[in-house]
């Protein structure tokens, strides 16, 4: 893909074992673009555990998901970029505000190499739960609305669900980075996600990275399972 992510895959390794994510970082390493690290890995581990997943010489996407106060997001952007992850990101629904301080702090430390991204509307929700929280617009009129902001507070990206990237590209443009969770090469593989897509769909719809975790993570399989991915991607 580029000199930082070799593909598109971005294995999700949110797990409390830190033998698990090492075994899996070595066997599939050469098969995988880079690793999400989420809150239960972070908070079982902290930045020590982000640093023992680094040596082994892969990308990290530091799936944080930082929603607080301007000035404590900055001053954590700030910390957060001494563990040199290629991504971190912070909650759209912070507010401009916010995105422009995560911004102004990866500015503010002359890392050229991170990339802040902001998380829209997760894809765990649908239409249906938005509304039962109190939203009128849909999830795609939603996320469109964050990713301006998001485009307008000087952030590189967003994570949305696959059904949004037409409206992304068609409005924003391809100079914008799309991290899509929600991907699975059997429709029928939901899990407890509701907004999803297969890997190709996907990539043919603009996405740039994906991410994917238990239909690697538990397979049997789990190298042939990669490679399965990347070649549904050729």
């Amino acid at each position: 893909m580029n000199k930082v992510f070799p593909n598109p895959i971005m294995l999700a390794l949110d797990t409390s074992s830190l033998d698990e994510a090492k075994s899996l970082a070595l066997k599939l390493k050469d098969h995988i673009g880079g690793i999400k690290l989420g809150m239960e890995f972070f908070n079982s581990f902290g930045p020590s555990g982000i640093k023992t997943i680094k040596e082994f010489n892969i990308p990290i996407f530091l799936d944080l998901k930082l929603h607080d106060i301007p000035i404590t997001v900055y001053k954590t952007i700030t910390t957060l970029l001494a563990l040199e992850p290629a991504i971190i990101n912070v909650h759209a629904s912070g507010g401009k505000e916010m995105m422009l301080a995560a911004s102004k702090a990866l500015k503010d430390s002359g890392n050229k190499n991170t990339k802040i991204i902001a998380v829209t509307i997760l894809t765990s929700l649908d239409d249906n739960d938005l509304h039962e929280i109190g939203f009128s617009e849909t999830s795609n009129e939603l996320v469109l609305k964050q990713a301006i902001l998001a485009k307008e507070s000087g952030l590189d990206g967003i994570v949305c669900s696959a059904k949004e990237i037409s409206t992304i590209r068609e409005n924003i443009g391809t100079n914008f980075m799309l991290v899509v969770p929600g991907i699975r090469p059997e429709k029928d593989n939901a899990n407890d996600q509701k907004r999803i897509m297969t890997p190709k769909e996907a990539i043919l719809l603009g996405a740039d990275l994906l991410v994917i975790g238990r239909p690697i993570t538990e397979a049997r399989d789990q190298i042939l399972a990669s490679k399965e991915i990347l070649e549904q991607l050729k």
